[in-house]
């Protein structure tokens, strides 16, 4: 949203990241789009090369004249196992994480009729 605010406003914009469907909804001007695990939308740790390319390249989107939408990167995590992992939830994890969930829940509500969060 601040990217659509500002191109408005006559700034030019990149956004660079790995949240593909959140992005998108929020249809910015120009999305570098990299398929690597949140967290890590500028390269593996470590590998500087990297890094350094996928920084150019989002950094490239700015010579063109009008608004590309969203360009994919060409690069692939190292393994691509890091989807199979991505949100599990171990089964013996499950009541403990919804009973987490729960009391989040109701501290929430307790701090919206204090006034002290916006509500929903």
């Amino acid at each position: 949203m601040v990217a659509r605010h500002l191109e408005a406003s006559g700034i030019p914009t990149v956004v660079l990241g790995s949240a593909r469907d959140i992005v998108e909804y929020c249809n910015v001007p120009r999305f570098y789009f990299v398929d690597f695990p949140l967290g890590n939308p500028c390269g593996e740790p470590y590998n500087r090369n990297q890094q350094s390319e996928i920084v150019r390249q989002a950094l490239s989107l700015f010579s063109r004249s009008s608004p590309t939408g969203t360009i994919e990167a060409p690069f692939a995590w190292r393994t691509q196992t890091w989807r199979d992992n991505y949100m599990r939830v171990r089964p013996e994890e499950l009541e403990r994480l919804k009973a987490a969930g729960e009391r989040r829940k109701h501290e929430r509500q307790s701090l919206r009729e204090q006034g002290k969060v916006r509500s929903d």
